[in-house]
């Protein structure tokens, strides 16, 4: 065998866990509720409109910043849903998904040894592609049950070295939103150190109990230091789709699509036909998908506490986590999948250091059934 040279930042890395518990709900015919995506087909009408603009449309290259169709239609809902004023041709650019946006959006900033601001427990992709873009990753707890930070752990974690914070509200793994307080905070470190905030807001159309998703680009001063990161794949439930759209000053985007153009260049233009379709929808689709996961919901975490389970708040996103207390996350996961037949996630693989191991994350984006199931199967377990 060959000895291949390999980049150290994925030469280190291991199986994720989420193909570890995937292989083990396989293996022992559980129900997985570690992955987290919907279980259903998406809207009717979008999908009718990626399959009639596959037939009757262009399937060549469109161009690299996304079709104007699909870009006027971001701007319009960042004004409807946000009160933003946003210019489609300078300050709006599709990606093939969200984690392409964040990957070209810190390929485009970040010099070798350049800091970045992470809260933490973090979406997995964070640090990788922080790492592979030269950065350093500089951590911030959020701290259960309610996942708040301490601003002072915020102001100490900045240097000369920051260049970028990585906002990711409403927040996956721990289903937390962050409030105006919070934001407020982040704004005021932002505007101190000149740095740039990538706002990962993929669930911004999925926060619970009437509270507001507000984008930290929509606060005093904030306008121009942020890029604003969305995606149709949580907003229509078509995850496979891969399709996400970037919000930004003129400068910031113009720097990301460089990086963006010799990532991918561009993103299948029957899906962004199709999303621009969905994005104009009127506002009771969007309704309807919040009471939707709200429904989903309360029916799990309801079911989660009459097992006797210490289920942590859950404002947004369509996760749940909860408290285990001593036991290590990952050994519960292990015993969860094999003994009782329901996967789920170890909060520690959200971690970049100082990992709190004492969490599991359920995905409830399920039909009720799934999700009924699995509660007898942890009631049988109680």
């Amino acid at each position: 065998m060959p000895d291949y040279r390999i980049n150290s930042v994925f030469a280190g890395l291991g199986t994720t866990v989420f193909e570890v518990m995937s292989r083990l709900a396989r293996t022992h015919d559980a129900i997985n509720l570690g992955q987290g995506f919907p279980d259903g087909a998406g809207p009717d009408d979008v999908r009718r409109a990626a399959a009639e603009a596959l037939l009757d449309g262009w399937n060549q290259y469109p161009p690299m910043l996304g079709i104007p169709e699909l870009r006027q239609a971001v701007a319009d809902h960042d004004e409807r849903f946000h009160g933003m004023t946003v210019d489609w041709e300078t300050e709006v650019m599709v990606s093939s998904g969200a984690t392409e946006a964040i990957a070209a959006s810190l390929l485009a900033l970040l010099e070798p040894g350049d800091e970045v601001i992470v809260f933490q427990p973090a979406y997995d992709a964070y640090v990788p592609m922080i790492r592979r873009a030269g950065g350093i990753p500089r951590f911030v707890d959020l701290m259960p049950p309610d996942w708040r930070f301490d601003p002072d752990q915020l102001r100490a974690a900045v240097s000369g070295r920051t260049r970028a914070i990585l906002l990711n509200t409403p927040h996956n793994p721990t289903a937390s939103v962050f409030d105006q307080e919070a934001l407020s905070v982040v704004a005021e470190v932002v505007e101190a150190t000149g740095a740039v905030a990538i706002c990962d807001e993929v669930y911004e159309h999925i926060v619970f109990d009437g509270r507001p998703h507000v984008p930290l680009m929509t606060l005093p001063g904030m306008r121009d230091r942020c890029l604003r990161i969305g995606s149709a794949g949580k907003t229509f439930s078509l995850t496979g789709w891969k399709v996400g759209y970037v919000v930004g000053a003129p400068a910031l985007i113009a720097a990301v699509a460089k990086a963006h153009q010799f990532l991918v260049f561009t993103t299948p233009p029957n899906l962004q036909r199709a999303v621009a379709f969905g994005l104009s929808k009127d506002g009771s689709y969007f309704d309807s998908l919040v009471a939707e996961m709200e429904a989903k919901r309360d029916l799990f975490v309801e079911g989660l506490t009459e097992c006797g389970l210490k289920v942590l708040p859950c404002t947004g996103t369509y996760f749940a986590v909860i408290d285990i207390g001593d036991e290590d996350d990952v050994d519960y996961c292990r015993r969860l999948v094999t003994d009782v037949g329901v996967a789920a996630i170890p909060l520690s693989a959200f971690f970049g250091e100082r990992p709190w191991r004492h969490g599991v994350r359920f995905c409830f984006a399920k039909a009720d059934a799934v999700l009924e199931a699995a509660i007898e199967r942890l009631s049988r377990a109680a």
